[in-house]
Formats: structure tokens, sequence, C-alpha cells
């Protein structure tokens, strides 16, 4: 009986460091990386945004940037603002829950409800339409907002996006985990920031393979803010959930009527792009499918040109976007960052997406 009130209380100790590590460690995070820019309460969520006024001389709409998962509205401003500015009215924003953005009362649990959310911020803003560039999981969203406020859409960008139901709709383990009731708030109130630290470096090796990751990407993109408990449950629900979102939404994607661009490497190590980007072009009348050789899941860094061309595409202009795409590929082609240490994914043509 000694040795189970010893065990029992060693795990209750280890409990309590785990606890007292991720605490201090997410402090240390947002002392590290405070909010930069404004707030807005919308249904109870506040939300972090930076907002770039329309410039006097712009010659783009506005241009509105959704961000993936696991990180926040530094993600793309970035390496994107710099070739806008003066160009366009920008909006970048921390999605709920992420970065300094507050999930709200359960209202932001989907793609569609963060996509009433964003259309919300721009209504506040005094963003009548705009372009929306959505990456990765901003994807999903992006197709939600395409398809559900088409009034306030003038074209879609999508870079290395998620869409379609895929085979198996399987996720990462600890997403799953996370979205238990109890266990997965204690595996976030105890595991999440040392683990996240420990595997942060190779999780973002393998998010760029095989191109190089930037000097300094996760410090000055802020990516460590989301091994803060709340950020990495908002993170695990979207995850967890997006599968059975993508069964109920796929079908609708042909009522997209804004003009598309969807960029897309075939080294990406993240998503399989043979379902959701081949998916998306299959599916949206119009849609321009732009495939980079040798591109990993980071076109927003490492072609962040191709992704301003897209922009002026959908805005109407006369931009050959299959042939930057041909110079990307040649400033990319050496590219062998994480070989042998990042898997392929690899889905044969005939499991694309069921519609």
């Amino acid at each position: 009986m000694n040795l189970v009130y010893a065990a029992l209380a060693f795990f209750m100790a280890l409990v309590f460091t785990l606890a007292g590590v991720t605490r201090a460690g997410s402090w240390l995070i947002e002392r590290r990386n405070p909010p930069i820019g404004d707030f807005a309460d919308i249904d109870g969520a506040r939300i972090h945004y930076v907002h770039v006024p329309v410039p006097a001389n712009a010659d783009l709409p506005p241009v509105v940037f959704i961000h993936g998962a696991s990180a926040n509205l530094r993600d793309q401003m970035l390496p994107l603002r710099p070739l806008l500015e003066g160009r366009a009215e920008m909006l970048f924003f921390d999605r709920p829950g992420f970065g300094w953005s507050g999930r709200g009362p359960g209202n932001n649990e989907t793609p569609s409800a963060q996509a009433n959310t964003i259309a919300v911020l721009m209504d506040r803003l005094g963003i009548k339409k705009a372009i929306i560039v959505g990456h990765s999981f901003g994807g999903a969203i992006t197709t939600a907002f395409g398809r559900e406020h088409p009034d306030k859409t003038l074209g879609l960008v999508f870079i290395s996006p998620v869409s379609h139901p895929w085979p198996g709709g399987a996720t990462a383990w600890y997403y799953n985990l996370t979205t238990i009731p109890v266990v997965g708030w204690l595996f976030s109130e105890t595991l999440s920031y040392p683990a996240g630290t420990l595997r942060m470096t190779a999780a973002t090796g393998c998010v760029f393979a095989p191109n190089t990751v930037p000097d300094s990407y996760v410090g000055e993109a802020s990516i460590p803010l989301v091994l803060r408990p709340g950020a990495f449950r908002a993170n695990a629900t979207d995850v967890a959930g997006l599968y059975r979102y993508a069964l109920g939404a796929a079908p609708h994607y042909r009522d997209i009527k804004a003009p598309t661009v969807i960029i897309s490497g075939d080294r990406d190590k993240v998503v399989y792009a043979t379902v959701h980007s081949l998916g998306l072009v299959r599916d949206i009348p119009g849609a321009e499918l732009v495939w980079v050789h040798n591109l990993g899941h980071k076109p927003d860094w490492i072609a962040p040109d191709l992704v301003i061309g897209a922009i002026g595409k959908v805005a109407g202009n006369d931009v050959d976007l299959q042939a930057m795409a041909k110079t990307v590929e040649a400033r990319i082609a050496d590219d062998i960052q994480g070989a042998g240490k990042c898997a392929d994914l690899k889905v044969p043509e005939a499991e694309l997406a069921p519609i």
C-alpha cells in the first residue's frame, strides 16, 4: 500500500511540476511575443488584428489573409505585407483562439463560424469586398467565406490548402487526444509546452521541406504562441473537426463563383496536395492551379512573389502565373532540406476526395 501511495504522490508531483513549467513557459512566450495590433469584440470573442488602411494610390482591392493551423497573423504578414505595401488595403488577424485572439463562447468551432467572424470584422473596418487569401487550414475557412459571403468576395487565393475529405480522415494523435474532455485538458496543461518546445525545430523543418527554413522564422513569426494550453486546445479542436466539416462542405464548392487561384507544391509534407488542391481546381468553376515542383507547404515564405501575382490575377490583372511558377522552380530546384527526415505524402489519384 505504501508503494501505491508513493506512486500516486510521484504522479501528482510530476503533474504539478509539468503544469508549473507550462505556465511559466506560456508567460515567457507571451512576454516575448506581445500583441502588435488592435482588438475588436465580436460575439464575445476578442479578436486581435492588424489593419493596413487603403493607400492613396492603391492598384489592388482590399486583401484579407487567413493563417493556417499552429500559426498567427505574423505568419503571412511578415513575408507578404512588404510586397503589398502601398498597393492595397490589408487585413491580417489572429484566428479565434490563436495568437492574441480569444476563442469566444463556443461560437468559433468550425471554418464556417470563423468565416462569419471575419465577415463581421470586415464590416467593422469598412471593408465591403476583398480578395481572401488562405493558407493551409485557412483554405477551409476560405472556401466557407467564398460560399457563404459571396457579396464580400472579390476573389480567392488558396495557398497549400486543406479543403476536402482525405482517405481515412486521420489526424495526428495529439489533436484527437486534446479534444477528449478532462484528459485533453490535462494533456494541454502539462505537456503541450515542454513536448512542443522539444519538437518545434524538427516539425518546422518538415513544414518547409524540401525548402530551407528562413533564419529566425520560428521567433519572428511568434510560432511558440500555439504552445500555450488554450491555443493548443483551439488548434486541436480545429484540426480534429476538419474532416467532418469537409465531408459536408466539399459537395458545395461548385457554388463558388469568385475568381480563384490555387498555389500548391508537389513536395508538400503537411497536406495531401493531390486531394485538396486538385480537388479545388476540379470543383470550383474556372479555378487555376499553379503546381510548383520541389515546393513544400510554405509558398507564402518561399514564393511570396507568386502569391502576390495570384492576388493580382484574381483582381483582374494580366498575370502569367505559370511562367512565374517556372521562375520559382528554377530558384528552388536544388532545395533538399529535410531529406530522409520528413516522410513524403503520396496519395493515388484514384483516391481524390469523394463528392
